[in-house]
């Protein structure tokens, strides 16, 4: 990536200067990785490049969700699709992408993630309700 510095006055290029960042595993302050927010977002090309710059597919933020389980949240089928050819681990998370397809009912999704028969007879999670 390139960045120019501008000098305040003349606002003219002096000088490109290279910058790395470090961005496939970095995180905001709520756990949720650059990997986690494009799949989210459903960028699904930017989901590729961060999977081959060696981001963790099966990392979870910090309420225990993964970037699979955002992806079928959001109903991004192509996101889903890079992330399984990645690696991601459908079984992990709370809830699980396999739990979160099965929330919102969505068969074909399911199918994409391998669901087995015990992974639909498991209990789903009790979701948290409004404050009493």
């Amino acid at each position: 990536m390139q960045a120019s510095l501008l000098t305040s006055q003349t606002r003219k290029v002096k000088k490109p200067v290279s910058v790395v960042f470090h961005v496939t595993n970095n995180h905001t302050c709520l756990g949720n990785g650059l990997l986690m927010l494009a799949a989210y977002s459903g960028h699904a090309d930017l989901t590729t490049t961060l999977l081959a710059k060696g981001a963790d597919p099966n990392r979870v933020n910090d309420n225990g969700q993964s970037p699979l389980a955002g992806a079928v949240f959001k109903n991004e089928l192509e996101v889903i699709r890079r992330l399984i050819a990645g690696g991601a681990n459908p079984r992990l998370g709370t809830p699980t992408a396999i739990q979160t397809a099965r929330i919102f009912k969505r068969e074909d999704v399911l199918e994409i993630l391998g669901a087995t028969e015990d992974d639909v007879k498991e209990p789903l999670p009790t979701m948290p309700g409004p404050p009493h």
